[in-house]
């Protein structure tokens, strides 16, 4: 078992046999819930410095991450970056406008364009959120040197090539997941966890 997996079970934030919706829509019966760690400023941090050792072999200048998951990873990693590095490592992150697309606000861009770009999140299970961020950081002229994942959910994901960029994982929680129409849990009618994931709005949806 990796560090960041005992880290994350300590703070309890590992939830397994239940019936969750992710982001992506999908379900499945594990979940990461990455708002049970991050009160625990110690833990997090620790979890960012292992994260901030895996990708130091990397030439950063700033780190991104996704608003607003991602706001605090980036701030911890770019944090442990810049001293790994003896040299400041800046940490912004890119929100979504009106539309639900990713961009950077804040001035944030002038942090992007021209540097070279670590893009960080917390859970992957699709690749298909990261990649927004991949390639809004892109976009906007920054070269993306690396992908950090906390904790990813799918074990093909370095498989798919999705990002054309090193992808660096911190621990793998592999959770199978389903379209609703192959959902054996949903088959089973296992009631649907709405405290945590996408699973109240699914609820609320089908009402």
């Amino acid at each position: 078992m990796s560090a960041i997996t005992k880290h994350l079970q300590a703070v309890k934030a590992i939830f397994t046999n239940d019936h969750f919706v992710y982001t992506s829509g999908k379900h499945g019966s594990v979940y990461i819930n990455k708002d049970s760690l991050y009160p625990h400023t110690k833990t997090t941090a620790k979890i960012c410095q292992i994260l901030a050792k895996k990708c130091a072999h990397l030439e950063i200048d700033t780190v991104v991450a996704p608003a607003l998951g991602g706001i605090i990873l980036s701030q911890w990693i770019s944090y442990h970056l810049t001293k790994l590095k003896n040299k400041e490592i800046f940490g912004v992150y890119a929100e979504k406008d009106p539309e639900k697309t990713f961009i950077f606000t804040r001035g944030y861009d002038q942090f992007v364009k021209g540097k070279k770009v670590l893009v960080v999140e917390d859970l992957t299970n699709t690749g298909g959120s990261v990649k927004k961020v991949v390639d809004v950081v892109r976009e906007y002229g920054g070269e993306v040197v690396g992908v950090c994942v906390m904790a990813n959910r799918d074990p093909h994901l370095a498989e798919k090539n999705l990002f054309n960029a090193p992808l660096i994982v911190g621990t793998q929680i592999p959770a199978e997941a389903w379209e609703e129409k192959d959902c054996q849990l949903c088959k089973n009618n296992v009631p649907i966890n709405t405290k945590m994931g996408h699973g109240k709005k699914y609820v609320q949806s089908k009402a």
